[in-house]
């Protein structure tokens, strides 16, 4: 196994998301969590090493060195969304996340085998560059790669986990639901559309789950009252629509995924934030109980009306411009 790492365009993306909204959110930690917080420690210690581990997940250019990285940001977001892990639905949450991101991992790892073996390299540059012949087993190698990508990233049908772990604390939230985990999925399908999405099995798994996701995650984001939530389902549902995007191989969409993976992040995130401070400040996630809030937080609320402009593609904001 070779330790290649690669930094282009798409690389340089994520890289900047997952350290600099993961710089953010450490800041954010800081008001967040007060000094007498159990095993806080222990908290800022993996959630910097699950940043690490991502950062290495996108700079990989080596199928085994990616599974890697990949397993252990599932390794670190289990012990992140379990903190706290007095309460039984965070420990329950966790385990979810960790068993549903775990066995979509596995079957990633048995395709990058069939992969790596096709086409004589797992350096995934030279894949993409020159992709190995369809037969069955290629076909079914990157339906086992999808599953792994796609559980990643909550798409139907294993979105049920980003929602119930919404039991993290909120700068969890923000980074791992927001910016980084789940985008890794979207990262991969993005990484390998340019050389598999001629593959006959490509486009109908990617664009009738991705589509079948983003309906589904935004009509259950409609229903709820907690704002948590309220963000979760609607984060399935961008996710959704990123893959859809990414998955379709055309260069127009590849290039309009990318800008809404950095729009989503960038909008998200601050609402994640927003509804932790909200939470402090009125003891509630309930929106029918929040009416007046803007009053009592005016600058919290001006951040939250400029993301949810930005959610909403209102001009001039980046979320218009993706």
């Amino acid at each position: 196994v070779a330790l290649d790492l690669r930094l282009d365009a798409l690389a340089e993306l994520m890289v900047l998301l997952a350290a600099g909204v993961g710089a953010l959110v450490l800041l954010y930690c800081a008001s967040y969590f007060t000094d007498d917080t159990p095993q806080l420690g222990r908290f800022a210690g993996n959630l910097l090493a699950f940043a690490g581990a991502m950062l290495a997940l996108v700079l990989a250019d080596d199928l085994i060195t990616l599974y890697v990285f990949w397993e252990l940001t599932t390794v670190f977001s289990y012990l992140l969304i379990g903190h706290g892990s007095e309460h039984r639905h965070s420990r329950r949450s966790a385990l979810q996340a960790l068993v549903v991101t775990t066995f979509g991992g596995l079957a990633m790892l048995v395709g990058f085998l069939i992969l790596g073996q096709a086409a004589g390299t797992y350096r995934i540059s030279a894949i993409v560059a020159d992709p190995p012949e369809t037969t069955l087993a290629v076909s079914v190698a990157v339906v086992l790669v999808l599953c792994g990508a796609l559980s990643k990233s909550a798409i139907w049908p294993f979105s049920m986990w980003l929602p119930n772990a919404m039991a993290a604390p909120t700068p969890v939230s923000a980074y791992l639901h927001a910016a980084a985990m789940v985008k890794a999925g979207v990262y991969l399908v993005a990484r390998l559309a340019p050389a598999f999405a001629d593959v006959p099995v490509w486009k109908p798994v990617v664009l009738v789950l991705g589509g079948a996701t983003m309906l589904l995650g935004g009509w259950r984001a409609l229903r709820l009252n907690d704002l948590k939530l309220v963000l979760a389902y609607g984060t399935v549902s961008q996710l959704g629509f990123l893959t859809l995007l990414a998955g379709t191989g055309n260069r127009d969409a590849a290039l309009a995924a990318v800008a809404m993976i950095l729009a989503h992040a960038l909008f998200k995130a601050p609402l994640f934030l927003v509804t932790g401070i909200v939470d402090h400040a009125a003891g509630t996630r309930d929106l029918r109980k929040l009416s007046g809030i803007g009053r009592s937080l005016p600058y919290v609320a001006g951040v939250a009306v400029l993301a949810a402009a930005s959610m909403a593609a209102l001009p001039p904001l980046l979320g218009f411009a993706a």
